[in-house]
């Protein structure tokens, strides 16, 4: 499938655009007709420059570490994972990953993947990881419009634009935990996160719950 033509690309109603770099064309055909008629705008690439040559690049992605010309280590995809951010550093890519999980998936998150998982993944799981990160580019964009993000971001901007990415991400935990009334269930619950998770992102960013 190639990358649309329009601009307009990121814009569309509804559920964000989604790229998805896997080398199996056949996994990758399967992988976008699920997320197509779960209502995603879906885009493939089956190695890191056909990855990059799409433009304007979604904010959400979903890849394989074990890209070509490499497909048995996870440096192209470590590659392309760090050109995706650098290219827009508020994107969420979740990584799949089959060698060396735990420590792929954690050098994929050090270096600012939103979520991991390992082969073989279910489509259930995968499902839940892309429909989490819409969830938080949702929250995002609401926060950056009603600008309840930028007394959080400015004071890190001189810090690179990662840092900025991080903010927004520490402000949506911390108002919607706010929210929950320091509830760590019912956060997870309207943030589409396990507890677990959500306990990752609390440790992250020094937040104290007030109950679980």
């Amino acid at each position: 499938m190639n990358a649309p033509a329009s601009n307009e690309l990121r814009k569309l109603p509804g559920k964000p655009s989604l790229l998805i770099v896997e080398d199996d064309k056949a996994l990758a055909s399967y992988l976008a007709g699920a997320m197509t008629d779960a209502g995603y705008r879906v885009c493939c690439a089956h190695d890191r420059p056909g990855a990059l040559a799409i433009h304007p690049q979604p904010l959400l992605a979903l890849v394989d570490l074990g890209l070509p010309p490499a497909e048995n280590q996870i440096s192209e995809g470590m590659f392309l994972l760090d050109a995706l951010l650098a290219r827009d550093p508020h994107s969420k890519i979740i990584v799949v990953t089959g060698q060396d999980e735990e420590s792929a998936a954690f050098e994929a998150v050090r270096r600012g993947a939103f979520d991991f998982l390992c082969k073989p993944a279910a489509m259930a799981d995968i499902k839940a990881a892309i429909k989490r990160a819409s969830l938080f580019l949702h929250h995002e964009e609401h926060l950056s419009d009603a600008g309840e993000a930028r007394l959080h971001i400015t004071v890190k901007l001189a810090n690179g634009p990662q840092d900025t990415a991080s903010a927004v991400e520490e402000q949506l935990v911390r108002s919607t935990l706010a929210d929950a009334h320091g509830n760590v269930t019912e956060a997870a619950r309207r943030l589409g996160l396990v507890r677990e998770h959500l306990y990752y992102y609390l440790k992250k960013y020094g937040i104290q719950p007030e109950r679980a």
